[in-house]
């Protein structure tokens, strides 16, 4: 995920948390922000990882050695948790995070500090590294190649992170002497179901890269009776005209459905009172919205282990809804998701929502306003800035969409997930 954020003179006090893609002052130039979760072999989330890279006049990213000031301006503004909820954050270090000079807001101990190549050559490492072990914080090796610089530093890192796209025979021997230095190897642009076989065929212990590939295994199977009752709430609620009571007897003929949206509404999300025993009243409490996402939920089988799963999903599906001011670009978003996560074919699960036949071109071959949307988020979340402008949308408008979503999308994946 890619998130660009507007550069201005800052005082360098740390501000109110910023998740939302608010302006981050840096001081001139932009400031990206990028976020993509790193996940074990199964797909669960491990941590993300955080970066913010800084344009110059071309738009090319400038050196890291050259930026650290900017870089540590949009830091402070930040807001980790909101980013990355629970989890470990590997976050790309500098000297003034490093000595404690720049301040990120994070619990230290869930923080691994990246080594640049630019710092792992700094004369003052052994110093800077000292002052932030003091601190609890751990480190990883970014952009690992193999230098003498970086050799020195193996023993002393939990994390070695290799990018995939070097493509060459080196790779196997990277992977090896990281991993005999005891450190956890992440495979970085895990962006294809191929570099995901690479990855594993090569022993990495973590991957990084978007949560869902455009392109998984595909498996055609039957839907279950659950299932198909999921999906006929996507398709009431998809119609230009919603009826309410279909909505209600959609999901009080369901025992699942009516359990989920029950424990939705009394959750402490809704702040209610008194408690709902009500289905009728859950449903007009809950409105179309939340019940697109209750929806997703039940036919994923949601639960706390799939938090950051549901997290992504509502994630992509709040930033389509934002960018095409539909409630059809959430839908289009949720089932893009829900198929790639599930390896289901997407023709299918487009048939049995029984969505409009819009909808379900911008979905299947991204055509329309709507193709357009769904087509730059799934770019945006590959940090692939160039195929958000080639779907017609300014790249700008995307990532503060999506950084705007993520913090909103947890509360609620959280709700539904838990339910309580």
């Amino acid at each position: 995920m890619t998130s660009t954020l507007p550069a201005g003179p800052g005082s360098g006090t740390p501000a109110p948390r910023a998740a939302s893609g608010s302006p981050i002052p840096i001081g001139g130039g932009e400031a990206t922000v990028q976020r993509q979760p790193v996940v074990l072999a199964d797909r669960s989330v491990h941590g993300y990882a955080v970066r913010v890279l800084i344009s110059g006049p071309t738009g090319a990213p400038l050196p890291d050695e050259s930026t650290e000031a900017a870089v540590e301006a949009a830091y402070r503004r930040l807001d980790l948790p909101g980013l990355a909820g629970d989890k470990p954050v590997l976050l790309r270090g500098t000297s003034g995070i490093l000595s404690g000079s720049a301040a990120v807001w994070y619990d230290a101990e869930k923080l691994v500090l990246e080594i640049t190549p630019a710092l792992a050559r700094r004369d003052d490492l052994d110093t800077l590294l000292a002052a932030a072990s003091v601190r609890g914080s751990r480190f990883a090796l970014a952009d690992y190649d193999g230098s003498a610089a970086q050799d020195r530093l193996l023993d002393r890192v939990a994390y070695v992170k290799i990018d995939l796209r070097r493509g060459d025979a080196q790779l196997a021997d990277l992977v090896a002497r990281a991993h005999a230095a005891g450190a956890r190897v992440v495979a970085e642009h895990t962006d294809s179901t191929e570099r995901v076989d690479l990855a594993s065929g090569l022993g990495a212990d973590l991957m990084q890269g978007p949560m869902f590939h455009r392109e998984p295994p595909v498996v055609r199977r039957q839907f279950s009776a659950g299932e198909l009752q999921c999906l006929e709430l996507l398709r009431v609620l998809s119609e230009e005209t919603v009826d309410q009571q279909t909505v209600v007897r959609t999901v009080a003929t369901d025992p699942e459905l009516s359990m989920r949206v029950l424990h939705l509404v009394n959750s402490s999300a809704f702040g209610l009172r008194r408690e709902i025993d009500s289905v009728l009243q859950a449903v007009v409490l809950v409105g179309p919205r939340q019940l697109h996402a209750l929806a997703i939920a039940s036919l994923i089988d949601a639960k706390p282990s799939s938090v950051q799963v549901l997290w992504s999903i509502l994630t992509r599906a709040q930033t389509c809804h934002a960018l095409s001011h539909d409630d059809a670009g959430y839908t289009a978003g949720l089932l893009s998701a829900v198929a790639s996560y599930q390896g289901l074919d997407l023709t299918d699960l487009v048939t049995r929502a029984g969505v409009s036949e819009q909808l379900g071109a911008a979905v299947l071959r991204h055509e329309g306003p709507l193709g357009q949307v769904l087509a730059a988020v799934l770019a945006h979340e590959e940090n692939d800035t160039a195929g958000v402008t080639a779907a017609g949308l300014e790249p700008w408008d995307v990532a503060h969409a999506y950084l705007a979503a993520v913090p909103s999308a947890l509360a609620t994946a959280t709700a539904l997930a838990f339910g309580d």
